[in-house]
């Protein structure tokens, strides 16, 4: 029979381009990607008193017994996510969602509200995000509540209103997370880049350049392959961020390294390389930026 109906946070939280990680690495290694993955979230959400309800395929399903609880879990599996090295230039990456509210457990399951908005913010974040509503915002202890931002509002089946959505910055919040036990080195505070004969540098004066097509941008992109507002990259905290908007992809080579392909999602930028737009690098080197972080 259902127990008494409580609050409680519900996290969600799933491995961002797993299709594209099978079909890269094969079956076998690509599940043992993903089950690595698994583990470092369960891991880390059980420092913080998180309770795996159930695990599918490569989505996990935690409750916490409250919301500063599952903010801290989430920020920690990010960073140790984002700490793991790359596979085949195929690097682990995480949406997390997360809402505090009334919930009913029974039979070791969780149901109600919180499981449904939960559920529907995952599906709304990003590689590399985490989100959470407006009300669990508001739940969280003022450090936490620091370190978010208001991003927009949606609609959410069931409810009348639309709800206000806010994305917690764990880059930030990670340093005051005592009990992490992996850290990300920090990155250089300054990245340069290089269009041609332009030059910008990103750091405290400027913190995002925007790239593409459209006259409006930092960067026009002279390349019918690029999108109008294709990616930008933008300095957050210690660390730069390039993010692809565009149809047919943005590709990132780092020196020494193959070179990946970004659809609608976020690479954190290190050593030097550089950036084509809507197709390889190889297929028409003339539009392309180069960058050096601490340049």
């Amino acid at each position: 029979m259902p127990t008494a109906s409580s609050e409680l946070a519900v996290l969600f939280a799933d491995v961002s381009g797993s299709t594209r990680i099978y079909e890269s690495l094969g079956d076998e290694r690509a599940l043992a990607m993903i089950g690595r993955c698994l583990t470092l979230m369960t891991e880390a959400s059980a420092g913080y008193g998180g309770r795996v309800i159930k695990t599918i395929g490569d989505e996990a399903m935690i409750a916490f017994p409250s919301a500063d609880s599952a903010a801290q879990a989430a920020a920690e599996m990010q960073v140790r996510i984002a700490a793991e090295p790359a596979i085949d230039a195929r690097r682990l990456a995480i949406r997390v969602g997360f809402h505090f509210g009334p919930a009913l457990q029974t039979q070791g399951d969780v149901f109600g509200d919180s499981v449904n908005v939960a559920a529907r913010l995952v599906g709304i974040a990003h590689a590399g995000q985490v989100i959470t509503s407006a009300a669990t915002t508001s739940a969280l202890s003022p450090w936490l509540r620091a370190r978010t931002r208001e991003l927009t509002s949606l609609t959410v089946k069931g409810k009348l209103s639309d709800m206000s959505v806010f994305e917690l910055l764990w880059q930030d919040a990670a340093d005051d997370l005592t009990t992490l036990s992996t850290r990300l080195v920090a990155a250089p505070a300054r990245l340069r880049v290089r269009h041609g004969s332009r030059e910008i540098l990103l750091g405290e004066a400027q913190a995002l350049v925007a790239l593409g097509r459209d006259a409006q941008n930092d960067v026009v992109i002279a390349d019918r392959m690029a999108s109008r507002m294709h990616a930008h990259i933008e300095r957050r905290r210690d660390r730069f961020v390039l993010v692809d908007h565009s149809s047919n992809g943005t590709f990132l080579t780092i020196e020494g390294e193959p070179e990946i392909q970004l659809r609608r999602e976020e690479f954190i930028l290190r050593g030097q390389g550089h950036i084509s737009f809507g197709h390889a690098y190889a297929k028409d080197p003339a539009e392309t930026l180069a960058f050096v972080c601490g340049g």
